[in-house]
């Protein structure tokens, strides 16, 4: 019985990644608005981060996925634009800007095709 309960939950979950810019719209959505449907789904199973920092961090899908369900409703204090900066039948690699009062985060995305819907495989993130 306990086994059936992460397959009901995720199956309410589902959301709409069959184009590459509902995808970007809710990978933008899961990071600064604190959106949490469908996390999972959104990460290619070899999903990596990478942020450029004083020194170079990496991040698996597993760790991506469960700070972001941690952060829950919470919403960033930033203005958001986006940017596609390369665009194909089954690729797409965009900028994600976000502007806080101090600092500037950008975040090149890349997203790929898997099957029927689009998934984001990998995350490069600079600050300034």
């Amino acid at each position: 019985m306990a086994a059936d309960g992460p397959r009901t939950t995720a199956t309410k979950t589902n959301v709409n990644l069959s184009t590459a810019d509902f995808a970007l719209e809710h990978y933008v959505a899961v990071t600064t608005e604190g959106e949490s449907a469908g996390v999972e789904q959104l990460f290619a199973e070899d999903f990596n981060q990478k942020i450029q920092a004083t020194s170079a961090q990496s991040n698996s899908r597993s760790e991506v996925v469960k700070s972001l369900k941690k952060q829950k409703g919470e919403k960033l204090n930033c203005t958001v634009s986006t940017a596609i900066i390369e665009e194909s039948a089954d690729y797409m690699v965009a900028k994600v800007t976000l502007k806080f009062e101090n600092f500037t985060k950008t975040d090149l995305v890349t997203l790929e095709r898997e099957g029927n819907s689009w998934k984001v495989s990998e995350s490069i993130n600079s600050y300034k």
